[in-house]
């Protein structure tokens, strides 16, 4: 069992937003390894919005005479930041809504969480993506800029669809999403749709099956924030890009703790970049027109299980290696070997982000990779870091706090 020696007071931290919203339980379980690193806080949380229970969430006024020492919030409104102001306090602020709020932020690097969707989707072979968010929402508009200037980068075509920020109350659901229908029937499929939050992404994926596009060859749909009660419950599964919700809340619980001890806020916001996409079945698809790069595609993700190598690729078929190869540098961007080795990591980091805690032997056996240490190596050079700390990433917020997980 973790031990420490206390050398100052436990610390009284106040965090207000609503912990029923499903990312911050990935949040509080980085502040809460960042507290305990340091002794322990005693944390007042926000209620989930239950008003109809008679819970009531906090609120920055609600803290008026509070004895704490260092407050959490988001601060979205003018009366808010007055009632910041007035606490007196040193505030971390987790909201972007007010660009001259004066607090030092801890914020996700929303434009780069645009551009690895457009990746991913660029990825997959598509060479029409689109974007679908809300107008005039800052962090809308960043993942927007980032998804459309990755793919103007690439030579793609990209269409964006932005509904109101208010709709009207008086329009029906039917009324409310009859823009985004006309915009589907518009799409050449295959296309690569962004939908900057999960929620939006679902509303994509029912009107595609409504209107019989089918997901994902037809359209491959992406979400953003990683919500599994979104992405794990809908059929097909929802891909998402994750907003690394665990280092998110260790960087804000790390810099508010700078502030309680006197130190200066940074002269900028801090920007935690996402930990990656999740890749699910919404965007488990390879478009490609070329007939002998599908057959190689094709034949990698049949036998993907299989410990092979380039040359059994190029026998499936009618071409020769360096004829394959050329092809898949213009149809695909990547060599033959990078496309294989690329999804072979994918598959173990599905696996590795799994519930079940599987061995690594037993990831890359089920990845075509003979050995631990043949995982590990190809891991490492096509990701930047080992299977141990993506595994210890990905679980900080579940079964494993990252200080007890064993390597194999």
């Amino acid at each position: 069992m973790a031990s420490w020696k206390r050398t100052k007071p436990v610390r009284h931290v106040a965090l207000v937003y609503p912990v029923s919203v499903p990312w911050m339980a990935l949040f509080m379980r980085g502040v809460s390894d960042y507290a305990e690193q340091r002794g322990g806080w005693l944390i007042t949380a926000s209620p989930p919005a239950l008003n109809w229970a008679g819970e009531e969430p906090l609120s920055l006024a609600s803290l008026r005479g509070w004895p704490g020492d260092g407050v959490i919030a988001a601060i979205t409104s003018r009366d808010e930041l007055q009632a910041a102001k007035r606490l007196g306090k040193p505030i971390v602020n987790m909201a972007a809504t007010l660009r001259e709020a004066g607090f030092p932020r801890v914020m996700p690097d929303h434009f780069g969480m645009g551009r690895l969707a457009a990746e991913h989707l660029l990825e997959r072979g598509l060479r029409r993506l689109a974007y679908y968010g809300v107008a005039g929402l800052w962090f809308s508009q960043q993942r927007r800029a980032g998804f459309v200037e990755r793919a103007r980068q690439a030579g793609v075509s990209c269409t964006v669809l932005e509904s109101p920020r208010h709709p009207d109350p008086r329009q029906s659901w039917p009324q409310r999403i009859a823009p985004l229908t006309r915009w589907l029937q518009q799409m050449r499929p295959p296309v690569g749709l962004l939908a900057m939050q999960d929620y939006r992404a679902r509303a994509v994926m029912d009107e595609c099956q409504r209107l019989g596009l089918e997901i994902p060859h037809d359209v491959a749909v992406l979400g953003m924030e990683d919500d599994p009660t979104i992405c794990e419950f809908c059929r097909p599964t929802l891909s998402s890009v994750s907003r690394n919700g665990w280092r998110l809340g260790y960087e804000t619980a790390a810099l508010l703790d700078r502030l309680m001890d006197g130190r200066s806020p940074p002269p900028h916001d801090i920007l935690v970049p996402s930990d990656g996409v999740v890749a699910r079945q919404s965007t488990d698809t390879v478009a490609v027109e070329d007939a002998h790069v599908a057959a190689a595609v094709h034949f990698i993700h049949d036998h993907l299980g299989e410990p092979f190598g380039v040359e059994r690729v190029v026998q499936a078929t009618a071409i020769s290696r360096r004829q394959l190869e050329i092809r898949f540098r213009r149809v695909l961007g990547c060599t033959l070997h990078d496309y294989l080795c690329r999804e072979r990591i994918e598959r173990a980091k599905r696996l590795l982000g799994s519930a079940e805690r599987i061995k690594f032997q037993q990831v890359a056996a089920a990845c075509g990779l003979q050995t631990a240490e043949r995982l590990r190596l190809v891991f490492k050079r096509v990701c930047g870091r080992t299977p141990q700390q993506y595994r210890l990433s990905a679980f900080s917020n579940t079964v494993w706090n990252r200080d007890r997980a064993a390597p194999d």
